[in-house]
Order: structure tokens, then sequence, then C-alpha cells
């Protein structure tokens, strides 16, 4: 894990030059940002979502971030805690955070240490369900100290303590606003959910699901000058392509988010001159998920792809081989991706010490996926589509709506089909696929098909929170309100195992290892998880925006207090 220095870093140097000019807050007028993905909750504690993460970041905050190097920055405390200066115990059980003096929350109310102890009774609240929960793996016990001190006390030495409350996706809540949301009320707190009270550069004025949310800049924000800009808009749905070009060809819009178009678009949409893409690559994974569990819509509703039913036959490994290796990694790339993207075998390709680097599923082995089914008895039937005990090779490999993935889809099922697997295909809108309502059967977390295709990445660094979504208890169902962040419900004693000892293992070399194995178990040993391509963050920018600086290791829109207009 990385500290902030104390030398200020080249983008930082430029976001200061470009925000000075701005005496006073508010005196750009309105920013206007665009994701196809519509907002459906400005809490990101109720959604697996990024786009409702990244949202929600404009308001509520964690009491540490990351910068675009990976750097840990304060954000509402005094400093980053160390052994060095006492905030970190010598047997790594404990870390001591000092708050901020008179911060204020957007209501004006005090921001204290109890918020911070009860947003951890809220995600941890044991008949809640919390999108995050990984980020409070091994914690024993939150405690306000005094009002500006919170120390967080793990349940045995912890190699990496900056998990919890750190990142975009740990934020705080207030208390007071989310004291009657726990547990299972948590889901019912529409008021709070969509316009929390929160630290950030904004506060919602305005929220509608699944369309828009206006913003107009915190009056209680601890810098005085800033945001530059009075107001924001996030407006949500609609496609990608249509989304890339009100940037980079209308002007219309500020800022798009995930512009993931194909390389011959790209470059037509640039010759335009309105606008610039920001891309850098950091741990964003375009891959395929291979439900565990039973969809089958013959079962009881609160049965469905629930630990209850195996798959009928994505329980057998050699079916989940023999889909990886019919697949062409490096043409799915070309295609869609071109400079932004790169095949992968791995869902940690980043940071180096943690990427296992393996190789064995780039090559396109279709003969080798014929044998391997031939092997674990499915057969072809009359019709070509495989078939063992009555049962047929059929799939419904569902994702969002995004030209992209659907081309992507097109080919994978021509390919499934050469090794006799029939592949129905379904399109769920993002803003639903990646939304928040547990009442939704369309969506990632329900997983109500045999196979999905998404992309998602980890805050920070160091993936140890992020490895830690696939033990077993972090499977969504109805008793955690679908909140669970492991969508196909694999569960292996030996990885959660796994998981416990990265979370007490101090040495460098062996956490790498470690992450290795656990990677290399959810991937290439098991494949119930089929990594495709390492993608670049990849958004764009009118030319008319500045202080911009793309972050893969935490929310896109990190910096967007150094947001500014420029001629």
């Amino acid at each position: 894990m990385k500290l902030k220095t104390t030398l200020m870093t080249g983008a930082a140097a430029i976001m200061a030059l470009a925000t000075a000019a701005h005496a006073e807050r508010g005196t750009d007028g309105q920013v206007n940002i665009l994701y196809s993905q519509a907002i459906s909750t400005m809490n990101g504690y109720m959604s697996g979502g990024t786009k409702d993460i990244e949202a929600g970041s404009l308001v509520l905050e964690p009491l540490a971030g990351f910068d675009e190097k990976g750097n840990i920055i304060p954000r509402l405390v005094t400093e980053i805690p160390s052994k060095e200066n006492g905030g970190i115990s010598e047997d790594l059980t404990s870390i001591t955070w000092k708050i901020k003096p008179d911060l204020k929350w957007s209501d004006g109310t005090p921001f204290t240490s109890e918020d911070v102890k009860f947003t951890a009774e809220y995600c941890m609240h044991p008949e809640g369900g919390c999108a995050q929960l990984a980020r409070y793996e091994g914690v024993k016990s939150v405690e306000a100290v005094d009002p500006l001190t919170v120390k967080v006390t793990f349940e045995g030495p912890q190699a990496n303590p900056f998990t919890a409350f750190v990142g975009a996706t740990s934020p705080i809540l207030q208390k007071a606003q989310f004291e009657k949301c726990l547990g299972t009320a948590a889901s019912t707190c529409t008021e709070q959910n969509t316009k929390p009270i929160g630290t950030g550069p904004f506060r919602v004025t305005d929220f509608k699901v699944n369309d828009v949310v206006m913003l107009e800049a915190n009056p209680n924000y601890r810098d005085p000058a800033k945001p530059a800009f009075a107001t924001a808009m996030v407006k949500g749905g609609g496609d990608i392509e249509g989304a890339t070009r009100a940037v980079m060809e209308t002007g219309e819009f500020d800022y798009a988010w995930n512009t993931q178009v194909n390389p011959e678009l790209q470059e037509q949409m640039k010759a335009a001159g309105k606008g610039v893409f920001e891309v850098a690559f950091g741990t964003l994974v375009e891959r395929i998920e291979l439900n565990q569990t039973d969809p089958s819509s013959d079962l009881p509703a609160d049965e469905r792809s629930t630990v209850k039913h195996p798959h009928p036959f994505l329980s057998d490994a050699n079916v989940r081989k023999a889909l990886s290796i019919s697949l062409d990694r490096q043409a799915l790339s070309d295609i869609g991706y071109g400079e932004a993207g790169r095949p992968t075998c791995d869902l940690v390709p980043a940071p180096e010490q943690y990427a296992a680097k393996n190789d064995s599923c780039l090559k396109q082995d279709i003969e080798g996926a014929k044998k391997l089914l031939d092997e674990a008895g499915w057969v072809p039937g009359a019709d070509g589509i495989r078939e063992k005990d009555g049962k047929k090779l059929k799939v419904l490999f569902q994702t969002s709506v995004n030209p992209v993935r659907q081309e992507f889809q097109s080919i994978i099922k021509q390919w499934w089909s050469e090794i006799g697997v029939e592949t129905e295909l379904k399109q769920v809108d993002g803003s639903v696929f990646f939304g928040a309502d547990a009442g939704s059967p369309d969506t990632l977390q329900k997983f109500y098909a045999d196979a999905q295709m998404y992309a998602n990445n980890f805050d920070g660094t160091d993936p140890q929170p992020y490895l830690a979504q696939w033990t077993c208890d972090k499977a969504p169902s109805p008793a955690n309100q679908w909140q669970g962040e492991n969508y196909n419900r694999y569960c292996d004693p030996a990885y959660d195992a796994a998981v416990k000892e990265m979370l007490s293992t101090t040495d460098e070399a062996k956490r790498g290892e470690l992450a290795k194995k656990l990677n290399n178990m959810i991937t290439v040993d098991s494949n119930v998880t089929l990594p495709l391509i390492d993608r670049g963050r990849f958004s764009a920018r009118s030319n008319t925006l500045g202080g911009v600086v793309m972050n893969v290791w935490d929310s896109e829109l990190w910096n967007v207090s150094d947001w500014v207009r420029v001629k």
C-alpha cells in the first residue's frame, strides 16, 4: 500500500494552478456529467454498480481515498495513520484515525466519530444487506474514542488496515439521517438513499431514479473556494455511443463516463475536435461469471440462484473449462477495445506484485473444448446440442445494454455453438442490471441466468478486500436483500481460509503469492470466473472542462472539487 508523499505530483500541481484563479465557490455555472447507466441510488452501500458508487461520491466521502498514482490521501482526517505516528498499532490489530476539526455535514451539523462508528454498524448489521461488506472484512469493532478520534480494532493482525472508510466504496453516512435504516430497513429508506446528507463538494437537490440527479455546491464544504461549479447534473440512461457523442461531437455534456465504443468510432469522434478521451489502465477487468447455482424459474422465487440448488451443468468443471478455452480473447480485445484493452486470464491484472500473469487461457482451443465435453459425457444430440442424462447444454447469457458487449455476446454465442452449446442472449438496461432494486429479477446480484458479463475493479492498490468478495458468506440471497458481492455463488472453504491468511500476512512477497493463489482459484483453476479483457478506464472530457485527472484506483469523480471551466 502507498502513503501520500510530501512532493506535489504533476497532476496535483496542474490542479492547483487551474483552481487558483477561483477564489469563490460556484463561479463556473453548471457542470454536466453523463452516465449511460442511469443512477438508481446515491448510497453505494446499497448497490454494487460503479455508476451508483461514483455518483454518490459527489456527496458522500470516506475518511481517506486514493490519488491517481494509488497513494492513500486524507479526506476527512488530518493525516494517514502509520506506525511512526502512532496511528497503527505495533501488532497491527488496530488503526486510529484523527478527524479534521470543524468538519460539517451539508446540513450544517458537526461531523464526528459517532458517524464513522455508525457507518460500520450500518454495513456490518447481521440482518442487513451491504454491497460493500468486503471492505469491513476482519473488523472486530469501531470505537468513537472522542468526537474527533476513531479506533478500528481487527479480529487479528491486519496487514492492510486501509479498507474500512477508505475509498469511494466505503464512505461515511450521517448517523442522524440513517439511524432508522439499519438491517432490513436499509432498502426502505428511499429519501436517505437518494438524498444523503454528506461532506462532499455537492449536495442533492433533486433525484429522479434512473434518470437524473441535480446537485448544488455544498455550502458547508471545508474549502470555501470549492467547488468551482455552482451546480452539477448527472444525467443517466440512453446508450454509450450517444453519451460519447454528447461530449466528443455535440458538446452538450462536459464529461461522459465509460465511453466503451469500438476503436473505429473513437477515431471518428476525436475528429470533431470538441473533446478528448481520458484513459488509464488499472484493475478493471471485463469478465464472464458462471453461475454455480440453479437459476431455473421452475424453483420457488426465494430459492432461485441460491446455494440450496447447485447448477445442473455449470457445477461440472469440464464444462466451465470448455466454455473458457473456446474463447479467443485477443480477437475480442481487438474488436472491442483496440489500444484501450488487452486480453487477460486474471481478475487481478495489477499492481505488478499481485498479478499472476496467467496466459493459459489466451490461446483459443475449440477442439480441446470439444474433447473435454466428450470426456465428461456431454455428447452431441441430433440437433448438435450436447446433452447428458437428459439435460441439454443450453446457456442463458446476460449482460448490460452496450454496443461492445452485444458484439461480444454474438461472437461468443458462435464459438459456444461450435462446441455444441446452445446460447440464448439477454440484454438488460445498465441502469437495472447494475441497479440496487432488490425486487428486480434482472440485476447482476440476482443472477437469474447461467452466465453474465460485466466489468468491475477495486479501490486502491491492494486486492485483499476485492478478493474477499468471493468468500462463501458473500453470496447474494433473500437473507441479505440480494446485496452480497459473490455473484456467482462460488464457495470453497480453502479459498475462505486463504483470504483469512492474507488478512494477517505482512510479508509483501507472501501477500503477493496469496493474491495470485486466490486469483487462480477462481479463474484458471476452477473457471467459475472467465476474465476476458484488462480494460483501461475510458471516458470522454470536453475541451472546456479543466482539472480532470483520470484515477483508476478510486472514483473517476475523485477530484470533482478541482474541476473548472476553461475557455
